[in-house]
């Protein structure tokens, strides 16, 4: 079943470490994958926020109900998924990363286009790029609502909760500014995860 309503009605950095472990489900093309690699950006108090300066038509998803996707297309080059969190305020969670548990078959034959190596494992859905790529996540996704069983991608909730001490943080990579914020959560042993230093515990 997709999450509630209420799970992405709440702070960045309440939904960020909470999605570890989640599934994203694309029914038609038959894929489940594993989420394991989060950031969390709040909104008009956060400069690496899109949403820092105010609504705008781009980030206006941000600004819509919790627990719709915003897309946005990343240097020219990729597509990038997150979920629209907290109280209309401009809070998103990028979802870096995912475990393929279903549909590897179709993820491998996308990301295999153009690629001089071809990409396996962990490494399919490793990074927002690639994770967008794997699951042909597009600007048509933009506002799907990630909590309806009938949108063409939702978000699910596993029988087995990660438990706290399993999920790790570190700042967020590859932005320019508030780099100092430890908003990034990964899932402790995955493959799937970014590089990246000063990684610890969540505490």
């Amino acid at each position: 079943m997709p999450l509630s309503r209420s799970f992405f009605a709440r702070d960045a950095n309440l939904v960020a470490p909470d999605l570890i472990g989640c599934e994203i489900v694309i029914p038609a093309d038959g894929i489940v994958a594993l989420i394991v690699e989060t950031e969390a950006y709040r909104g008009m108090e956060d400069p690496a926020a899109h949403s820092f300066r105010g609504e705008t038509p781009r980030t206006a998803p941000m600004f819509g109900p919790p627990g719709h996707a915003y897309v946005y297309f990343n240097y020219g080059m990729h597509c990038a998924l997150n979920a629209v969190v907290g109280p209309r305020n401009g809070h998103a969670v990028l979802i870096r990363a995912a475990e393929i548990l279903q549909g590897e078959d179709v993820v491998r034959q996308r990301r295999q286009t153009g690629q001089r190596r071809l990409p396996e494992g962990p490494e399919l859905l490793r990074g927002p790029g690639n994770l967008a790529r794997g699951l042909n996540i597009t600007g048509n996704d933009n506002r799907t609502d990630l909590c309806s069983a009938t949108s063409r991608v939702f978000i699910a909730q596993r029988t087995e909760m990660v438990e706290a001490q399993n999920i790790l943080t570190s700042e967020r990579i590859g932005i320019r500014v508030a780099t100092d914020q430890r908003w990034r959560y990964m899932l402790a042993g995955s493959g799937a995860v970014s590089g990246g230093e000063k990684i610890n515990r969540k505490k």
